[in-house]
């Protein structure tokens, strides 16, 4: 009878250890599984040039999505930009997006330059083909419950898609 307690106990810390040991593998695969979104490495002004030129030529406006690799609302928000079929088409008739990293204080000029010092991560600039801004937007307006709602962010899409040109050359702008 008195060997049961060692038993016990024994078997009581190897579930202990074999459950920590379950977490902290759940928790590093969480962070392996990622795939790295943002280039950590760009040189953000030519990207957002190289997004301008192409942008003039296809009558587009620039999407900035500023985030980082480690930003799990930053996943969910590009995960729903690929998988939602209406707001991968309107992205790719309207805009040409570019991911801007912001890990560890990188390009903090642009977060400044774009008034999204108090925002937080994943925030979206929206600049004409000429590189004027027209709005930043924080993207937890966007969210709903554990999610980036589809229909907000249409909306959102929608509202500074530019104008196709008419006939005359004429733009309907915001």
């Amino acid at each position: 009878m008195k060997e049961k307690p060692p038993v016990l106990l024994t078997f009581g810390v190897l579930i202990t250890m074999l459950g920590f040991s379950c977490t902290i593998r759940a928790a590093e695969s969480s962070k392996t599984e990622r795939p790295a979104i943002y280039d950590e490495a760009a040189d953000s002004a030519k990207q957002i040039a190289d997004a301008q030129t192409t942008a003039k030529k296809e009558n587009k406006n620039v999407l900035l999505q500023f985030g980082a690799n480690w930003c799990g609302w930053c996943h969910k928000l590009h995960k729903l930009c690929e998988s939602d079929q209406a707001i991968r088409e309107e992205l790719k008739s309207g805009y040409v997006v570019t991911l801007i990293d912001v890990n560890k204080g990188h390009n903090k000029n642009l977060v400044e330059k774009y008034e999204a010092e108090r925002m937080g991560l994943p925030f979206i600039v929206i600049l004409d083909a000429n590189g004027k801004h027209l709005t930043t937007k924080n993207t937890g307006e966007l969210e709903e419950g554990d999610h980036h709602s589809p229909q907000k962010v249409m909306a959102f899409l929608k509202r500074w898609t530019p104008q196709k040109k008419d006939g005359s050359g004429a733009h309907n702008n915001h």
